[in-house]
């Protein structure tokens, strides 16, 4: 008879054993464990079996999502984001780059830190943008079937037929409103929340000043992101380079010399091109779809937004793109522009110019998240009862209620293994 012994648990990976090491049975093992993910808290749950224990071992994972979860905070505006990435890092990068240049030795710089493209993300690109459009195209056709308001106050935007009644408007005169939401009807920005970025012929070239703002376009940092990652769209080129740049510390001392920006070709039908890449007006002349088809569109929607956040999230693992740590200017590009626009904390200290950083995927392509209606014809939701609604990206929140499966990720933030007492029992609950 096998003995259990404590030595057959390993304590630090929480992993069991059997039969135990010690036995003289090898016929057959089982290992069972599980182990906390260190990126997003996820409990991963592993199942290893083999005729024999240690050798050949085949490995059947699966992926145990947590109960609930917990939205990131709302970061406080009268002080700077904190850095993505740890400042000790960045300073000890800076010390190194800085040693290299008392030496005279050249920075060691990788594509596309020097200019060129990335070959494996090109593909991405253009598969990113094409998703950008099916996900616009989508969205302004299910704006017509599912209603969406936003505050005229404050930012807070609300997916139902109804605005809800949570009294947490921190808008002007909300003291006379009780923190009431005022509810108008909202639009796809309020949904998919642009974020712009100058074009830029060449990253690597001459940066905006403040006086020359008005010579550069804006364009989605997403649309921009793909240009500069390979996509080619002759309304706005760019830069292809073939000899990689070259720096000393901070100071570029090879960039292949400056190339005047030639004019965009503007074909004939340009302008129903840049309609698709740009949500403004998106929703103009929408007529619903066929009852039969919303359920298809919210679908097909869906999948385009998760195509859109791996893309993004791919790209910006290689590609640079900067955000300013006190407001949410974004610029695609190795470091920063120089237009003094920036309005937040203590912007007169630094004359109006962005205080640069490294951005997250959240500033390129915000989530945006809204309360989560289970029922879209039920009462509207009450503030009594908020401790017990989830919440979801305002995306994931229209394909829901347009009849789409929700995906398996979105389910712990929006608690649906939550039961939602009435308003009488709500006090009764620990």
């Amino acid at each position: 008879m096998l003995s259990l012994s404590p030595a057959s648990w390993d304590l630090s990976q929480r992993n069991f054993q059997w039969p135990p090491a010690s036995s003289s049975s090898k016929a057959f093992g089982l290992k069972i464990g599980h182990q906390r993910l260190q990126s997003d808290g996820m409990l991963k749950t592993f199942c290893c079996a083999s005729g024999e224990a240690g050798r050949g071992s085949a490995m059947k994972k699966q992926e145990i999502y947590p109960q609930n979860v917990n939205l990131p905070p709302i970061l406080p505006k009268n002080k700077k984001k904190p850095y993505p990435i740890p400042l000790k890092k960045i300073q000890r990068a800076a010390r190194a780059d800085k040693k290299l240049a008392e030496m005279g030795i050249e920075k060691p710089l990788e594509a596309p830190k020097n200019g060129l493209l990335v070959p494996d993300l090109i593909p991405v690109a253009h598969q990113v943008l094409e998703a950008w459009k099916v996900l616009i195209k989508g969205l302004a056709q299910l704006l017509t079937v599912v209603p969406v308001y936003g505050c005229s106050e404050c930012p807070e935007v609300h997916v139902g037929q109804t605005g809800h009644h949570i009294q947490d408007c921190h808008g002007p005169s909300n003291v006379n409103r009780r923190s009431f939401h005022q509810w108008v009807k909202g639009s796809i920005n309020d949904v998919l929340i642009p974020i712009e970025s100058y074009h830029l012929y060449d990253p690597f070239g001459l940066r905006i000043k403040h006086e020359t703002r008005f010579d550069y376009d804006r364009i989605p940092a997403v649309v921009e992101l793909c240009i500069q990652a390979g996509m080619e769209l002759p309304e706005y080129p760019s830069r292809r380079r073939t000899t990689p740049v070259r720096m000393l510390g901070k100071k570029v001392i090879n960039r292949g010399g400056y190339v005047g920006e030639p004019k965009p070709c503007r074909l004939g039908d340009s302008s129903s091109l840049l309609a698709e890449l740009d949500t403004y007006e998106a929703c103009i002349g929408q007529s619903p779809p066929p009852a039969s088809d919303v359920q298809q569109l919210a679908e097909k929607t869906l999948k385009a937004y998760e195509t859109v956040r791996w893309g993004v999230r791919k790209l910006m693992r290689k590609y640079t793109v900067k955000a300013c740590g006190y407001c949410s200017e974004v610029h695609v590009g190795p470091w920063g522009h120089n237009v003094k626009l920036c309005g937040t904390f203590k912007h007169q200290w630094r004359d109006g110019k962005h205080g640069w950083q490294d951005a997250t995927v959240e500033e390129v392509f915000p989530p945006n998240y809204v309360w989560h209606v289970r029922d879209p014809n039920g009462p509207p939701l009450k503030g009594s009862l908020k401790r017990f609604y989830g919440k979801a990206p305002a995306v994931v929140e229209v394909c829901v209620q347009a009849g789409a499966a929700i995906p398996h990720k979105y389910k712990p933030m929006m608690r649906l293994d939550i039961i939602i007492p009435d308003y009488e029992e709500a006090y009764l609950v620990a």
